[in-house]
């Protein structure tokens, strides 16, 4: 079914990318994204461009300037035409620039969510899925998270706004009959990797010869995740919201991951290796809000979605150090 899909954050990481699926699938994407300056807008940019190209002149493919937190332009924007499914991703992201700005994390990432929950609901707009997070779970030490996990005690205010995210999609959900997926992202990585995350920010010092942060004692795992597994586990997620009764409301939380953690120094003898350099180490202190693991029980994703990662971390490595050579000597 060829569908109107709107992608908030659409110019973003994840977010360019699903663009592109979608609209590679025949769908008509619009695009909204307010390039925030928490990192280089010119990344953003350079992401529409590649967006408006590869559509060309068919029309399919729409990019809009705005702010989640404008309700007036979201109002305009669902009045336009018919929106069949919202993908929200727009959000204030990273877990340590939250506990220096946690109101503006608020603003975003709840008044928006709840804005946009709002014109779904004003509008008749049946389907939402929601980019929530896998820092809600906490610092925990059982492992792999479940869904069904306690998420009650996040460690940062990006954590605590993604989960309240989670909850007032619940709410909607239940009073408006919208059908939505919070699906929590597991640490995504590949090519066009935002520059402030740690496998691209690794990749820019080793190749200018300048030392890695390493915080703790580099014990810290992540459960790295390719972008193009989450966007196949998003598509997933749309396919499970229309089935059934798509006039009753479903509400369910899914995790996106590659359930294989990998310590920090493995992760960075991955990069040297894929590089092809070596990397000279800054030890330094914990920081406050991390956490020591992320690690994604996949069970009922794949039960209910049908969602298996494809790609390792050695394959997606190699295909983010092939994009990052690239990219750097243009």
């Amino acid at each position: 079914m060829v569908a109107h899909i709107l992608v908030t954050g659409g110019a973003g990481f994840i977010g360019s990318h699903l663009c592109a699926r979608l609209w590679a699938e025949g769908h008509r994407v619009t695009c909204l994204d307010n390039c925030d300056a928490f990192y280089s807008p010119a990344v953003k940019q350079e992401n529409i461009g590649r967006l408006l190209a590869m559509a060309g002149t068919t029309g399919r493919m729409v990019c809009r300037s705005g702010d989640i937190r404008d309700l007036q332009l979201l109002q305009h924007l669902f009045q336009e035409e018919s929106i069949a499914l919202v993908i929200h991703l727009a959000a204030l992201a990273g877990v340590r620039p939250s506990i220096e700005r946690p109101l503006a994390y608020s603003e975003v990432n709840i008044q928006g969510t709840l804005n946009l929950l709002e014109c779904c609901r004003q509008y008749q707009v049946r389907q939402l899925l929601f980019g929530s997070s896998s820092s809600v779970y906490g610092a925990r030490q059982r492992v792999p998270f479940a869904e069904g996990d306690d998420v009650s005690m996040p460690v940062s205010p990006y954590a605590a706004t993604k989960r309240a995210g989670e909850l007032l999609c619940y709410t909607y959900s239940h009073l408006y009959r919208l059908r939505v997926a919070c699906l929590r992202f597991f640490t995504v990585y590949g090519p066009a990797q935002r520059p402030d995350l740690a496998i691209h920010k690794f990749a820019r010092l080793m190749a200018t010869g300048q030392p890695l942060p390493v915080y703790g004692d580099g014990t810290t795992q992540r459960d790295y995740t390719y972008v193009d597994d989450i966007v196949d586990g998003i598509l997933l997620a749309w396919a499970w919201l229309q089935r059934g009764d798509t006039t009753a409301g479903a509400y369910d939380i899914f995790n996106l991951g590659g359930s294989h953690p990998v310590p920090r120094l493995e992760l960075i003898r991955l990069l040297e290796t894929s590089l092809g350099c070596t990397a000279s180490l800054d030890w330094q202190a914990e920081q406050p809000g991390d956490v020591p693991i992320t690690y994604a029980d996949l069970r009922k994703s794949t039960a209910l979605l049908g969602y298996r990662p494809q790609v390792d971390i050695a394959t997606g490595m190699q295909r983010f150090a092939t994009w990052f050579l690239t990219y750097s000597q243009d």
